[in-house]
């Protein structure tokens, strides 16, 4: 088959297959853009790391003033598309204000990813500096990006925030959601296969390993059979919760009490009270309410615990 012909059979399906052209519409954000932007968010919250040369204190201002200058030049520019795409009357100049607006959350955010590094440090054994954190560890870029990406969400900006959490996804195989909630001292462990949906909401000192799911248990589906959006789907992660691999925690109702730990491989879709122990034993799952009185639960068939077969 000649180019001709391929090309002649595209153009066909340009024209029969709907849903999936974007032809003679609004310009839309740059993919290549919006990786940009994540690549220079992260030299801006972690000045001299990612340098091909070393960054001498009296050259910060100059640099930092010149990053900020063509970020905000960008995000401008990328924001507008994703306005114009929703259809906003004005997207230049509202572009312009919501672009000011998220950078002048940089400090507060270095603030809160400081805190991600620390507990990074504390919570591994095996991390030798923070140096080594911020250079090797994928939990720094993908829980940062997603809190830059969160601020995008909360000023409602279509488009963008989904896409630079996706630039994150793509180099670490885990998946925030922008619209997850997540307080301070967050840290994945190995940082591969985690999905956090997103209504979820994760309180301060929350550890989790890889491969956890933060999903939704189902979907409620208006008259005509499609999903209702904006409704909570996904779970409640309190503070000082530890959740280890494999585990899967499902439902917009469904809470973790503060303080509690979720073994391997558990499946949990109802809510736990504080300083529970969730383990996978066999084909159930078993709470034990106290932490400290896991022991007893074991041999005093009358201690209070709960028993569930999933």
């Amino acid at each position: 088959m000649t180019i001709d012909a391929i090309q002649r059979a595209l153009l066909e399906s340009y024209q029969t297959l709907g849903g999936i052209n974007h032809i003679n519409g609004s310009n839309l954000p740059s993919d290549q853009s919006i990786n940009w932007l994540a690549a220079e968010i992260m030299h801006l919250l972690f000045p001299g790391f990612f340098e091909s040369k070393p960054l001498a204190t009296e050259d910060v201002p100059k640099i930092t003033a010149e990053r900020l200058k063509n970020v905000c030049a960008r995000l401008e520019e990328e924001i507008a598309k994703a306005l114009s795409f929703a259809g906003h009357t004005a997207p230049a100049a509202r572009a312009s204000e919501l672009a000011s607006e998220i950078l002048l959350k940089l400090p507060m955010l270095r603030q809160i990813c400081r805190t991600d590094v620390q507990a990074a440090y504390e919570g591994d054994p095996a991390a030798r500096s923070v140096e080594e954190i911020i250079l090797a560890y994928p939990c720094v870029l993908v829980i940062s990006i997603q809190r830059f990406a969160h601020e995008l969400y909360k000023l409602q900006v279509p488009l963008i925030p989904r896409m630079l959490t996706e630039y994150a996804h793509e180099r670490t195989g885990t998946d925030l959601h922008p619209g997850a909630t997540i307080g301070t001292h967050f840290f994945i462990d190995h940082c591969t296969g985690v999905v956090v949906g997103e209504t979820t909401r994760i309180g301060n000192h929350v550890k989790i390993y890889q491969n956890v799911t933060l999903g939704a248990k189902s979907f409620e589906l208006d008259e005509d059979g499609n999903p209702i959006k904006g409704v909570k789907r996904h779970p409640d992660i309190e503070d000082h919760v530890t959740i280890y691999p494999s585990a899967t925690v499902l439902g917009g109702k469904t809470v973790v009490g503060r303080g509690s730990i979720i073994g391997s491989n558990v499946w949990l879709m109802k809510s736990v009270p504080a300083e529970s122990i969730v383990y996978y034993e066999g084909d159930r799952t078993s709470v034990v309410r106290n932490q400290n009185d896991r022991k007893a639960s074991r041999t005093n068939p009358d201690h209070e615990a709960w028993d569930w077969t999933i």
